[in-house]
């Protein structure tokens, strides 16, 4: 519950400080004294949003904190999800500064507003004037159904399944559009990696091929100049080796009369070693010398085939044709199992779809099952609050796959009048009945909710007398079980309350302030008759007030 509201410097209030208890509270004042300017402070710890135009002076921040009793509510865990330590109080500030920042606090600990709005929407549930026009929102209708059948927790798991499969759904949809451009990409890579993988290239065999090509293109010449060269050297008949070992011979017979002699018998030798080694090479590169055209064609193709891919490819060199070759391989790979992967995402889409849909399902059996007790209550209490021949109705209709709000579409109907049947409420409900039956929406579900505080902000506009007894009747019992605080102009209202404060403005030369007060005695039976006389309040109001106080 609300237990304290502290605001500071925040509209044309300047400073204010506000105890509540348990049950029903009353708050009172003239029309533009700022009584809901309260409910636009409290909506700042609530996590509205707000700038500048809120400050009272912009030489001072505003400070709004909201002191709440959470013990019992079951909120550690969205404590400890927001890093938040818990506590069974709960104090929930808001600054705004001269600058326009905003900073949130719960516990003392810094907070966004969105953290905020998920603790202030389990906390107190604010019904301003223009709430009524939620009665014609499906998910609002949802919510009303769901709270009074008993789902509310059961909302909130199909409400995380429906988005963590609305984000399978994306991832699949994401990588199934990468799949087809991936599935394309791996054929052509495929298609390009089986051409190289066909021509099998060697590192370094581009220069073999081409000096090989050079040889057998020049066969014939190349034979001729080698069987020249070993004629030359080692002919039978006339040839350098045959010279020279004669020349050995003449010099071995002289060299011992003549000292210089044997030197010049070894230089000989060593050269008679060397070219008979050069006879020999050159014989064997002359049996190897042998002109080839098959050799020749295939060689010659295979070059063509490098050159081709070079040009295909725009590659300078072989070497640039392996690393293209290895580039292929790794996009290969990289494509290869694209579609195993898509195929995991759509497996946990659908896997994430059927447990959204099984959650829909519970969803909608319990909704079917309590549209017709809730419509038989509000319709009861309706004809209570002066609308004899009222009927209400809850109308689910449903969807071919799940939304945001399951697999029901809610249609709440409604009647005023004995011959006509009910129709949908927004279109055929004035102010004052879309009031009441909003009214009898909060009653029925202020102890199903679950929370621990509502505030009416005049909630009982547009009704008078007997009607107004019973609003006031109402609002008293769900007190009963929450904590009720209700702004209000009805003294049948205003009289049933617990606490009664009175809200007023402060008149000095300079500026006009909100303050509040709380009435006790006398001056809260003299608040009731200004109810009900208006400004002269006579001897009669003050008995009828003091009647409806309770007091003789």
């Amino acid at each position: 519950m609300l237990r304290r509201l502290t605001v500071k410097n925040y509209a044309i209030i300047k400073e204010l400080d506000m105890g509540f208890s348990e049950g029903f509270t009353i708050i009172t004042g003239e029309t533009g004294a700022g009584k809901s300017i309260l409910l636009g402070a409290l909506g700042l710890v609530l996590g509205e949003r707000a700038d500048t135009a809120v400050l009272l002076s912009d030489k001072e921040k505003c400070i709004v904190e909201a002191d709440f009793s959470i013990k019992g509510y079951d909120l550690g865990e969205l404590f400890e999800a927001s890093g938040v330590d818990y506590d069974d109080e709960a104090i929930l500030r808001r600054e705004i500064t001269p600058a326009g920042k905003s900073r949130a606090f719960i516990n003392d600990t810094p907070v966004t507003l969105s953290v905020m709005k998920e603790l202030g929407d389990r906390l107190i549930d604010v019904h301003s004037q223009h709430q009524t026009l939620l009665l014609g929102n499906n998910m609002f209708q949802m919510r009303v159904i769901d709270s009074y059948s008993g789902s509310t927790v059961l909302f909130r798991e199909y409400v995380s399944a429906y988005s963590q499969y609305l984000t399978a759904r994306r991832e699949y949809e994401a990588a199934a559009m990468v799949m087809e451009k991936g599935r394309a990409d791996h054929e052509y890579y495929s298609h390009q990696l089986d051409e190289f993988n066909a021509v099998k290239l060697v590192p370094g065999e581009q220069e073999a091929l081409e000096t090989e090509q050079e040889m057998l293109t020049n066969a014939a010449e190349i034979k001729e100049a080698l069987t020249t060269a070993t004629s030359a050297l080692s002919a039978d008949d006339v040839s350098a080796l045959a010279l020279l070992r004669l020349a050995r011979t003449g010099l071995s017979k002289i060299s011992a009369w003549l000292p210089g002699a044997g030197e010049l018998e070894k230089r000989i030798e060593a050269q008679l070693i060397e070219l008979n080694d050069i006879s020999y090479e050159a014989d064997k590169l002359n049996d190897r010398a042998v002109a080839d055209p098959g050799r020749l064609e295939y060689v010659t193709q295979r070059i063509d085939t490098i050159y081709s891919l070079m040009q295909k490819h725009r590659c300078r060199d072989l070497g640039g044709l392996l690393e293209r070759q290895k580039q292929l391989e790794d996009a290969v790979t990289a494509t290869a199992g694209i579609d195993e992967k898509t195929g995991e995402l759509k497996k946990k889409a659908d896997e994430s779809y059927n447990e959204t849909f099984k959650l829909a399902v519970r969803l909608s059996e319990a909704r079917r099952l309590s549209a017709v007790p809730l419509a038989k209550e509000i319709t009861a209490m309706l004809q209570k609050l002066g609308i004899p021949h009222a009927r209400f109705g809850a109308r689910l209709l449903t969807l071919d796959v799940p939304g945001p709000g399951g697999l029901d579409k809610v249609e709440f109907l409604f009647t005023a009048n004995k011959q006509v049947e009910p129709e949908e409420l927004s279109r055929c409900a004035s102010g004052g009945e879309l009031s009441r039956v909003m009214l009898c929406l909060k009653s029925v579900l202020a102890t199903s909710s679950g929370l621990p505080a509502i505030i009416f902000d005049e909630i009982d506009s547009g009704v008078s007398g007997e009607v107004a007894s019973m609003v006031g009747s109402i609002l008293a019992e769900m007190g009963r079980t929450m904590q009720v605080i209700n702004i209000t102009h009805l003294p049948q209202v205003a009289s049933m309350g617990n606490l009664h404060y009175h809200v007023y403005k402060e008149e000095s030369d300079h500026s006009t302030i909100t303050r509040i007060r709380l009435l006790k005695g006398d001056e809260r039976v003299t608040e009731v008759a200004r109810l009900l006389s208006g400004s002269t309040i006579t001897e009669a109001a003050m008995r009828n007030a003091r009647e409806l106080l309770g007091e003789r």
